[in-house]
């Protein structure tokens, strides 16, 4: 179900009209679930049992780690919960481009060997989620939170839709206290939250969609003909179409977030305006970003450690954040 259909204008309509229309909090709660689910089960309803998966293993994880004081039954438990979430996304997301690769390998050596073919979907959302209920399991283990929320919100957090299928990353020191009080209802939060999810559509219909990726494409395909301007045009095109694309899609979905009464965070600051590629990378997809700099290259041990250590530690996790974005040697 796409931000940019009459489908999820009407899906949202009553979603807002019957959330805001009941009392209790519980019953609100239990909205959003369902919302969530039937959101996500538009796509495909199989792979909601991917999203219950990953929910149940880490919140029974989260208790068991609450009540284990012993190393090693931590570790183990912390394991669990990586080797669970982060396989479902490598199965989805590598297992076509591994055995792809492995038969260019043999077709290179000249050795005649079918290789099998699995018609294997990757699931939409899953590399976003997955970062999301790690978030839980990882500031357990390390102490930052303290609280087995209940299943049912846990539940709403893994899989809240508004940003279910494309972000932003929410993490759950951010959301799940969101869950403990009745979000009320403001006139000026849902009269912004409506003014960022137009914004946000304009950006990505008629920006991103109609002005410039007709553009780009063409460009891009006539590459041989096109000349020095030609091809600075297509550039800055393709630059334009993929932030308004993707700023657009975060931007409902804070307005939309907003107008239920839920604050999630921003995703990109002036990105094009950044002085650096350190700046730029504090700036464009901040909730990734800050993600992967504060659960893999600060426990690896960032800049700490001299130079050396320092370059390996960049590497690793831009070599793993390429992963993350696509199964492609590209990336």
């Amino acid at each position: 179900m796409q931000f940019d259909t009459l489908t999820f204008l009407l899906f949202f309509t009553i979603v807002l009209f019957v959330y805001w229309s009941l009392t209790r909090w519980s019953a609100r709660k239990n909205l959003l679930l369902v919302a969530s689910y039937i959101f996500y089960a538009a796509w495909n309803p199989f792979y909601v049992g991917l999203i219950l998966l990953s929910t149940l293993v880490d919140w029974w994880v989260v208790g068991r780690l609450l009540a284990t004081t012993g190393l090693l039954k931590r570790r183990a438990l912390l394991w669990l919960s990586l080797t669970v979430n982060l396989g479902l996304l490598g199965y989805f997301k590598y297992t076509n481009f591994l055995l792809d690769t492995f038969r260019d390998v043999l077709s290179t050596m000249e050795l005649d060997y079918r290789v099998p073919t699995y018609d294997i979907v990757l699931p939409v959302g899953i590399s976003f989620y997955t970062f999301q209920t790690l978030s839980y399991t990882i500031d357990i283990y390390r102490g930052k939170l303290d609280r087995h929320y209940p299943l049912r919100d846990f539940a709403l957090f893994v899989s809240f839709f508004p940003q279910l299928v494309a972000g932003p990353i929410v993490r759950a020191a951010h959301f799940l206290p969101q869950t403990d009080t009745p979000r009320p209802l403001s006139a000026d939060k849902f009269g912004l939250g409506a003014a960022l999810v137009i914004t946000g559509l304009f950006m990505k219909v008629v920006l991103a969609d109609a002005f410039l990726a007709p553009a780009s494409d063409m460009l891009f395909l006539l590459s041989a003909k096109v000349g020095a301007l030609g091809a600075w045009y297509a550039a800055f095109s393709f630059g334009g179409q993929i932030f308004f694309d993707f700023a657009g899609y975060s931007t409902i979905a804070i307005g939309a977030a907003f107008m239920l009464g839920f604050d999630i965070p921003e995703n990109f600051r002036k990105p094009y305006a950044a002085i650096g590629f350190s700046d730029f990378w504090q700036r464009w997809h901040i909730s990734l970003s800050s993600w992967f700099r504060d659960y893999l290259y600060i426990p690896l041990g960032g800049n700490r450690h001299g130079t050396i250590h320092s370059y390996r530690n960049l590497m690793l996790t831009m070599t793993i954040a390429g992963m993350w974005h696509g199964a492609s040697w590209m990336f």
